[in-house]
This record gives structure tokens, sequence and C-alpha cells, in this order.
């Protein structure tokens, strides 16, 4: 990247072993699809990016340890969004706020409504709202229809990972883009540019996302979009690398000004990154 100051808004760390993963983990991720905080910022600084949101690692769940040390060393190049049990208490949240978490995730993908439903979602809701956390949203297809009345009623900000992961044979009306859209113009939510390759049907140079990509930055705005890598690329069939991906980016926003809005002035604003 040509730019001074950079942001990658979604990356994963792992710590060889020094912290247990979860026995109720979705999956457990080869060694080739981990990498330490120490390689990330190696990654980072080969590709000009200056600053990482870190997004905890799933077989972590609810340990956010690893993800906390990262961000404790880094001297303020990471943040984190954390994966929490929905019991969570207040101070609990708060000690996280304290080091650098900025909001939680919630997989639909992988649990469905529940993270949302149970007995005390309806107070964790309330404390993200209360603390102005983001609810960061992994899901596909059309995942965010139920969930959308919700978060709605529930007034969080949103964060929605990888455009909401649409099938690009189903065009820009299918119904959880369509969802994704419509929060998009709330002015409530903002939404990664990140990890084409994760709903892509055509590979590399994925230009069949594009046409969501653009209906995406229109109902956002660029004050509201992101960008992210997916390092160290988790849970994929295929071999993906820095690199290609993030060239996506000099294509879907062509205009300089525009990245520098998507790279570094909206993710400073909305995370509260600040320049080293």
């Amino acid at each position: 990247m040509s730019e001074d100051r950079a942001v990658d808004a979604h990356a994963h760390i792992f710590c060889n072993g020094n912290f247990p993963l979860s026995p109720q983990r979705l999956y457990t991720p080869h060694p080739c699809e981990t990498g330490t905080a120490e390689q990330f910022a190696a990654v980072l600084d080969a590709h000009g990016f200056t600053h990482g949101l870190l997004v905890g690692a799933g077989p972590y769940r609810p340990d956010n340890s690893c993800m906390l040390s990262a961000i404790g060393e880094s001297r303020g190049r990471f943040k984190g969004i954390a994966l929490v049990n929905s019991d969570i208490t207040e101070s609990e949240l708060s000690s996280l706020v304290d080091r650098g978490v900025v909001g939680i995730r919630i997989n639909l993908m992988g649990y469905g409504m529940k993270q949302l439903v149970e007995p005390a979602a309806g107070q964790l809701l309330a404390y993200l709202k209360e603390m102005n956390l983001f609810l960061q949203i992994h899901c596909q297809k059309n995942d965010l229809v139920e969930a959308v009345p919700l978060l709605r009623k529930a007034g969080v900000r949103i964060l929605i990972d990888h455009l909401g992961r649409p099938d690009p044979d189903l065009g820009l009306s299918q119904p959880g883009f369509a969802a994704l859209l419509e929060l998009g113009k709330s002015g409530n939510a903002a939404v990664k540019l990140s990890g084409p390759f994760r709903f892509s049907r055509a590979g590399y140079p994925y230009h069949d996302t594009d046409r969501f990509i653009a209906a995406a930055v229109e109902a956002f705005t660029l004050d509201n979009c992101v960008w992210g890598s997916d390092w160290p690329f988790v849970d994929m069939n295929q071999r993906v690398d820095y690199g290609p991906p993030a060239t996506c980016l000099q294509r879907w926003l062509p205009d300089a000004g525009d990245r520098r809005k998507v790279l570094w002035d909206t993710p400073t604003r909305l995370f509260g990154f600040n320049q080293r």
C-alpha cells in the first residue's frame, strides 16, 4: 500500500500453544493456517500497513488471552474484537475495553440465532449499546434476515464481516444482502470490504464480487467501510496469500482519497487508532 498509514481491520492471532484451544471450538486450524502477533506484524510491515484490528480466533472462544496479549504488547498498533459468553458481566466487559477491545463478535453461520436469543443476550446487547461497542457479525447468504429486527430493536452499533458473504449467483436483491444494504442506510452500521475469497465463485481476481462491493459502498458510504485481509486465512480449502486480495482494493476504489478513507480515516474514527 502506498498510503502512509493504513489499518488491516480483520485478522486472527494464534499463540503457538501458549493458550489452550476451546473444547467447544467449531474447527481446529491446520498449523499452516495460524500465525503469531509477531508474524502478523511482519506481514503488515511488508505490505505497508501500520495498524491492525484483531478478531478473536474462534478456536479459543471465549478465552481472549492470546489476542489481549498481542494488543498489550503492540504499543497501540493493535485493537481487538472479542469473543465472549452472553453472561459476561459489565465489569468483565469494561476490563476488555480497558485492554483495547472495541466490540464483540457473534457467528450466525456457526450458531444461528442462539447468541442473540439465549437468556443473557438481551443484557449483553444493552451493555454494548451503553458502552458504544460494536457487535461484529459473521454471517452468510440470508443469515441476516432473521437477525435484523432484533438488532434494530437493540440499537447496537453493527459491524458486518466480509459483506455478509452473499451468493454471487443470486444478485443484489437476495434477501440477506438486501438486509445488509438496509443496515447500511440506517447509519448505525459499518461493513468490512473483506474476504472476497470467502464468497467468490470465480476465484482471483474475484470480479464477481465487484457489484456487491459497489452496492455496499453506496449504502454504507465510505464513512462506514473498512478493509481487512482475514489473515492467516483459516478454514479455507485453497491457498490464499496476503497480496492478491489486497490488490482488489485499487480496483474497487481507484481514487487514492477514497482508499485513504477506508484504510485509515474511517477505521481510525470507528476503532480509535492513533498514529504511532
